[in-house]
């Protein structure tokens, strides 16, 4: 992934470096699998929108197969819709977004979406200090004072209440379990993590009251979310690691690890256990992304994030920007659940039918799925 801890900041444009910046500070959170912005192509003439789209990345650069390659490619498919070149700026740490957010002001970008969560307070800082750029946030509703509302008015997030499409897939996992337990944990404990966990726990409970079953979900219990198992970051480390090997051993033969690439240290823990153990991915389908989980994959919870980050992108770009909230649901296709690939020989004939009437239902409201965006 190259070297990470770099003395400059690298602000591209599809991949051109444009100029940087010094670094503040060089220990922070870093994931795994960080690296430049894939390549992309773009045949329209440069100059022929004054709109310039641009983006910021979480800490796990715009390759990591999952979350910020997602809102990278949708800021592509956006910007070849309009004709125009996006600028893009890799946060290699926490201490970058700040800078990256400031630096791309000073591009003269017109609308700047950050990546995720963990840039929420940079951004809400970078939108008031600059009122006349409109930003989006990814995963993150930008009110960090917790009164309901967003902090900046020219802030629109972009979030996904994939408790729902987890919810199916707990479903699925619990029919599928040969052991009866299941297991869950996240990389910290922020609200758009501990959803999909919640949602999958539901899931699960829902299969043991329709079926008489009693299938043990380990790592998360919704009634008491603050013992939530987390890995204390979103590495791929030996920590991560520690933690799907302890729940292979109290029995788990599904593994539903959410955040990042430490669904990569799962798959280390599987290997060495030997066992038959099934993976369910998150964001994106890494049966799709990541040919290494082909075996194990189970299924994958899926974030619309590149369809939902194109359609905003395309808005502002066409001079709709809102600053109204987007929020993926079952219902408008902004999350959902991937086919079980390999495993479809594996699961009950029975399955697909149940969950298309289980979604049916969590979309007209008869079977209710918790969360903080439910309402």
């Amino acid at each position: 992934m190259g070297n990470i801890l770099e003395d400059t900041l690298r602000i591209t444009s599809r991949g051109r470096v444009l100029g940087g910046i010094a670094l503040i500070g060089s220990s922070a959170l870093v994931l795994a699998g960080c690296g430049a912005a894939p390549e992309a192509t773009n045949s329209a003439a440069p100059g022929a929108s004054d709109f310039v789209p641009c983006m910021v990345s979480d800490t796990g650069g715009f390759d990591d197969k999952s979350f910020n390659q997602l809102g990278y490619e949708g800021l592509v498919e956006a910007a070849d819709q309009l004709g125009v070149e996006p600028i893009t700026a890799t946060s290699d740490t926490e201490t970058d977004f700040a800078p990256n957010l400031n630096e791309l002001v000073s591009q003269g970008c017109s609308l700047i979406v950050s990546v995720g969560f963990a840039l929420s307070a940079a951004t809400v800082e970078a939108a008031l200090a600059n009122p006349d750029v409109e930003f989006a946030i990814i995963d993150d509703a930008a009110d960090n004072d917790f009164d309901g509302k967003t902090d900046a008015p020219n802030i629109k997030p972009i979030l996904f209440d994939t408790a729902q499409s987890a919810f199916l897939v707990g479903y699925a996992a619990a029919s599928y379990t040969k052991s009866g337990i299941v297991a869950t944990w996240g990389g910290q404990p922020y609200p758009t993590v501990s959803i999909f966990s919640d949602g999958f726990a539901q899931g699960v409970a829902y299969y043991n009251t329709e079926k008489g079953a009693a299938v043990k979900v380990l790592g998360y219990d919704p009634a008491s979310p603050d013992t939530y198992t987390v890995t204390g970051g979103f590495e791929a480390n030996d920590v991560a690691k520690t933690v799907a090997q302890n729940f292979i051993d109290q029995g788990a033969d599904v593994l539903l690890p959410v955040g990042g690439p430490i669904y990569q240290s799962a798959i280390a823990a599987i290997t060495d256990s030997g066992k038959d153990i099934a993976l369910i991915g998150v964001d994106a389908d890494l049966f799709e992304t990541d040919t290494d989980t082909q075996s194990i994959i189970l299924t994958s919870i899926l974030k619309g994030m590149k369809t939902a980050t194109a359609a905003v992108v395309a808005d502002a770009g066409a001079g709709d920007f809102s600053s109204d909230a987007y929020i993926g649901t079952l219902e408008n296709d902004g999350v959902g659940y991937a086919p079980f690939h390999n495993f479809e020989s594996k699961v009950s004939p029975d399955l697909a039918g149940e969950l298309d009437k289980i979604k049916a239902s969590i979309i007209d409201g008869s079977i209710p799925v918790k969360s903080y965006l439910a309402k």
